[in-house]
């Protein structure tokens, strides 16, 4: 029979879908239950006033007429809500499309069950998929997703909210007009139920069966998942627990399951009483705390209260005298396996044998310790217990007196369990990839060794008083053999074998009195030992691993977890060396994100990288937050240093008498520091570490381990040229540097051929040779080669419409996220890789990036402006009003506003040309720096001479320039281009001031780059910790790309064409201060926080002086502007 999960099986496949999109939607709704805006819950007065009017709940639905009546009667309500709906609508679609999903979801599950029911699917019945492995699975997850989405937005997303969200959702959109719309069927099974999650509210009566009810699913399906769920172990988690005590621990997650699905049958809840007996007395015989899905937990004592059969059979269960006993037996087990673990961690304790030799016991101790760790840990959470609940406060109190609980020593002992699990883990793994190859040396070792004692029985070896005896070299060859015919592959058969041979050879030892001759008896114990080796390498299984996988699950601390972070953040505050610790104890929570991914990931679904994007997320977040300890404690320690070597430690003088040594030694002050020092570097080593716990589990762009992976290959590449130099008498690191510097340079030619009309081919090219040819590569995108392919990576993750660059930092972070992207490490890292051609290879393409972008800039202008007559009134109107330049605009808001408002169709397409060129020009400043930092680290002597040579070269020309008969290079003479390709690849040169094309005069030009500016300044503001940045993400701008995009399209005109435009800026300065005081306004407007700032940067980047900018703005207004700052 075809595989259920195979991809040709169509009924499979389609039910593993659904569970794959239920598993996503629950992260969806978990995603969002975190961005809900604030006004829907109207719960301030402030907000009730404002928007009480514009937001209604389901009882809109009575009278919409009536509702949107009263809006139209007030035109300020009008754009209230035209002003609400612009704000909101797009995280309202988002929470729309995830409930719609919900809906989605039981809407294909109760079709797949009646496909099944029909016979859509051959020789598939809901009988035979329940019967199936996966297929029970499945069925059942499919049920309890349903049950545990519908909990998740109750408890996150109350009621009311979803009401006011769907009914703001149906104004807003079209969805109403459309007419194969389902918002009528959301509505019904969304709609309030009344619960809510604050502690203390009184449950609703019916719930959260009636809730569960809404949309009617199968009785048939629901009553066989229960049966199935009741009568089987579906995961067989059993065999990873085989100790009865433990069961309950073993079905942990069917029980959940069928905590869920029970709300779907509620009589058996109500009135079924044998059967919950036996769930009771299978599931729940000593816990009753338990975790639904990712941590979410349940208390059972409160959740069945309204049950009269779950209630009577959970009674037992909860009986004080049962209470006790399962504490005080959790006490003791904590007790014992603690000591046992810290017993198993001791340096040299876990070595390879031992580990071999006691594998049941080692995993029992691992169980034991999970077990405990769970129970205590569900069962003394204060989320599952609600203090108004006498029952359960006395039932905790009992919990905590009995088990003698402690949060520290159970947090001790699950930070050694996780670092004992984790030692293990890694210890199997590695001996698992070694397995093979350690059996067959044992082999090999044992048969030598035979071998060896029948040549010494056949005479010809001369060994001490041994006598010829043929009928043992013959059975000693025998035995060689029968040992080298053992079989890797037939492990039992092997393992059966071996000790036969191991008895066969202690009976020859006593039989034959080998015992006096102690080499021979040496060779033979030698060899029973190779072969008790190869019984325990044989028995190195990978079902070790996959029990430590179950038995280590801590999925259901997902949020429990974080009752312990301020115990974890005292423990690395007084042991430093806790964060090493701490790492295993993250790597086992990281585990928890198995379960919701398992399915995602068979289903092959593009949800994959979504949901496991959302949960480790949250996982990095909480790391976040215990290790923000650190540096609160890192720089603690650092100031005690720094107050010991200021004022304790005195500075040892150059010549001092001995008898004053003593007094100088300070050993005391000197212990502290060298003391506080390791401590620091402790921290360091910690976070390092850290850093490479959580690498892969979120990664933006793979472009930085490529790089790092790339430099350690060239570097090996680089040493061995190094090393083999000496041994074969040849030049090895110049042939190395030329070669590598020859492949980088054609290919950096090739892919500047795009730019070029007359290209360069491989006949011409200096670099390309027929008799060393540089391979070509078919393209698998728009580059030609790798360095295309590299520019074109940074580009991407770097684009100013995604990212905000913090020039005082040298970073780029997401700007809806704000993670860092990447920092100017990028380019040092390019330069490790590829080396000085490399990075300078890259600026040239940058070079050519940035002329084609111009071009595309100057044809724009051409048709969206000069051709325009509309644009065209608009900028002669613009001109009149602004003339002359030196005086002040009356309304000069109104003035500029009309300008902006009728030319504002232009400006996306001049944005995104702008903020490219100011993007690559950013990214050629770095690669500047770091060329520059890089020759005066390793150069210093040619970076000390270029710049003098640049100076003197530049010294004379001006002089040329102020007395025509001194002389100046002539036509024919290199020497300019030539210092130019040194100065470049230096890293003496700014990007900035290069003219990159040619140009004709454009009318308007100052003026339209003027309206240009201001039209952005609304978008931006200014902060006062990382200067100006985008007001909103979905503006998509960025201050420093468009700063510089426009500083070097202006220095590709006319100087005059920037004398304007700065006097254009000074006037718009001038005019709206003007007219604010006038209006007696006295903060500084926006706008010209913003031109004054762009005038900042303006003189900062192109290193002018300051009266080209205060010919314009007068200072006192800078002065001004700067207490602003």
């Amino acid at each position: 029979m075809v595989d259920f999960l195979a991809e040709n099986n169509l009924c499979g496949q389609a039910i593993l879908r659904i569970v794959s999109c239920g598993n996503a939607i629950i992260a969806e709704l978990l995603r969002l239950s975190e961005f809900i805006p604030g006004v829907f819950r109207l719960k301030d007065k402030a907000d009730q006033q404002k928007y009480g009017d514009i937001i209604f709940d389901f009882s809109y639905f009575k009278g919409p007429e009536t509702c949107e009546g009263r809006l139209e009667a007030k035109p300020e309500l009008l754009d209230l809500d035209e002003e609400f709906r612009e704000n909101n609508i797009e995280i309202l679609t988002r929470f729309y499309l995830a409930f719609q999903s919900v809906h989605k979801y039981i809407v294909d599950l109760n079709r797949y069950l009646d496909d099944l029911n029909e016979g859509i699917y051959i020789q598939q019945t809901l009988e035979t998929v329940l019967l199936n492995e996966d297929g029970k699975q499945l069925l059942c997850e499919a049920l309890y997703l349903y049950g545990v989405m519908l909990l998740v937005i109750d408890q996150k997303i109350e009621g009311e909210v979803r009401e006011r969200m769907l009914v703001s959702y149906y104004r807003y959109s079209a969805a109403r007009s459309s007419a194969d719309s389902n918002l009528d069927d959301i509505c019904k099974l969304l709609r309030s139920t009344g619960y809510s999650s604050q502690p203390g509210a009184k449950r609703p009566p019916n719930y959260p069966e009636s809730y569960f009810s809404r949309v009617p699913i199968s009785e048939t399906f629901i009553s066989m998942v229960i049966g199935r769920l009741r009568s089987d172990d579906i995961y067989n988690q059993v065999s990873a627990y085989p100790l009865p005590e433990h069961r309950s621990t073993a079905l942990a997650t069917q029980a959940a399951m069928l905590y869920v699905i029970l709300y779907f049958d509620p009589s058996i809840l109500h009135t079924q009483q044998a059967k919950m007996r036996e769930i009771v007395d299978k599931y729940f015989p000593d816990n009753w705390v338990i975790s639904i899905y990712m941590g979410i937990a349940v208390n059972l004592a409160e959740a069945w209260e309204p049950y009269k059969a779950a209630k009577t059979a959970l009674n037992y269960t909860l009986d004080l005298s049962n209470v006790k006993e399962q504490a005080s037996r959790y006490a003791a087990v904590t007790e014992r396996v603690h000591t046992q673990v810290q017993q198993f961690l001791k340096e040299g304790c876990l070595r390879e044998e031992l580990v071999l030799d006691n594998i049941p016991k080692l995993l029992n101790c691992l169980r034991d310790c999970n077990v405990a760790i769970r129970w205590l840990m569900l069962h003394t959470a204060d989320t599952a217990c609600d203090p108004n609940n006498k029952r359960l406060r006395q039932i905790k109190d009992q919990i905590l007196t009995d088990s003698r609980y402690n949060p520290r020593i159970l947090f001790q002992l699950l930070l050694d369990t996780a670092q004992f699990e984790f030692i293990l883990k890694e210890m199997f793994k590695q001996m698992l990839s070694e397995k093979q190859a350690k059996w067959e040396n044992y082999k090999k070792e044992g048969s030598e060794r035979m071998t060896e004692l029948a040549d010494v029985f056949s005479g010809v070896k001369p060994l001490t008083r041994v006598e010829k005896n043929e009928n043992l070299q013959a059975w000693f060859r025998e035995i060689s053999k029968q040992i080298m015919s053992l079989n890797y592959d037939d492990s039992t058969a092997a393992g059966r074998k071996t000790v036969q041979l191991i008895q066969a050879l202690e009976e020859v030892q006593e039989f034959h009195q080998l015992e006096t001759n102690l080499q021979v008896c040496q060779f033979l114990a030698d060899t029973r030992k190779f072969l008790h080796q190869m019984i325990r390498t044989i028995n190195i299984k990978e079902e070790v691993l996959i029990t430590m996988q179950i038995v280590g699950d801590l999925s259901y601390a997902w949020q429990l977890i974080d009752s312990f972070t301020s115990i974890m953040q005292e423990s690395i505050r007084v042991s430093p060396s806790m964060v090493t610790k701490l790492r295993a104890t993250f790597l086992k929570l990281a585990s928890a994100l198995d379960l919701p991914l398992l399915r995602i990931n068979q289903a092959n679904s593009p949800d994959l990288l979504s949901v496991s994007q959302y949960y480790s997320g949250e996982l990095v977040s909480y790391v976040r937050k215990v290790l923000q300890i650190i540096p609160e404690s890192m720089f603690t320690s650092l100031l005690k240093i720094i107050k010991l070597q200021t004022h304790d430690i005195i500075e040892v003088p150059t010549r001092l008498d001995k008898d004053k040594l003593r007094d100088y030694a300070q050993l005391g002050p000197r212990y502290e520091v060298a003391k506080l020092t390791h401590a620091i570097s402790i921290f360091t080593e910690g976070i390092l570490m850290m850093k490479t716990t959580l690498v892969g589990i979120i990664k933006p762009s793979e472009l930085m381990p490529k790089l790092k992976e790339m430099a350690a290959t060239m570097d090996g590449f680089h040493r061995s040229f190094e090393y083999i130099q000496d041994y074969v008498n040849i030049y090895g690191l110049k042939i190395w540097q030329e070669e590598v510097s020859r492949i980088i340079n054609y290919n950096v030619e090739q892919e500047c051929n795009n730019f070029l009309r007359t290209k360069i081919q491989d006949w011409q090219s200096i670099y390309q040779s027929t008799h060393i040819p540089i391979p070509k590569f078919t393209p698998v995108d728009e580059s030609v080669t790798f360095i295309g392919r590299l520019c074109r990576e940074i580009l991407r993750i770097t684009d100013p419409k995604i990212t905000c660059y913090i020039d005082q930092m040298n970073t780029w972070y997401d700007t809806k996220t704000h993670q860092e992207v990447t920092n100017s490490r990028l380019f040092s890292e390019i330069q490790d890789t590829l080396g000085t051609f490399g990075l300078n290879g890259l600026d040239r393409l940058l070079c050519f990036m940035i002329v084609k972008e111009l071009q595309n800039f100057l044809s724009m202008f051409q048709k969206n402006i000069l051709r325009d007559r509309t644009v065209q009134d608009t900028l002669k109107a613009l001109m009149n009003a602004v003339s002359p330049l030196r005086g002040i605009i009356a309304n000069s808001n109104k003035v500029y506003s009309t300008a902006i408002a009728k030319t504002q169709k232009i400006w996306t397409a001049y944005l995104d040309s702008i903020m490219k060129v100011g993007q690559m020009q950013i990214l050629r400043r770095q690669i500047t720096n770091e060329l520059n930092y890089s020759c005066r680290f390793d150069s210093k002597h040619l970076a000390a001479a270029l710049e003098n040579l640049n100076k003197a070269t530049l010294a004379d020309i001006e002089a040329h320039y102020q007395n025509p008969s001194l002389p100046y290079p002539k036509e024919d003479n290199t020497l300019l281009y030539e210092i130019t390709a040194y100065l470049e690849a230096a890293g003496i040169h700014n990007p900035l001031n290069k003219i990159y094309i040619t140009t004709k005069r454009l009318p308007y030009f100052p003026t339209v780059n003027f309206l240009f500016l201001i039209s952005q300044f609304p978008k931006l503001q200014y902060t006062r910790n990382l200067g100006v940045v985008c007001k909103r993400p979905a503006d998509q701008i960025d201050w420093l790309p468009l700063v510089l995009g426009l500083l070097t399209l202006l220095k590709q005109f006319h100087s005059r064409y920037t004398e304007q435009f700065l006097a254009l800026i000074g006037q718009f300065i001038h005019s709206t201060m003007e007219q604010c005081t006038s209006q007696k306004i006295p903060e500084m407007p926006a706008d010209v926080v913003g031109a004054l700032m762009f005038l900042e940067d303006y003189i900062r980047y192109t290193k002018l002086p300051r009266k080209v900018v205060e010919a314009h703005v007068p200072s006192f207004i800078f002065d001004e502007f700067r207490t602003v700052l």
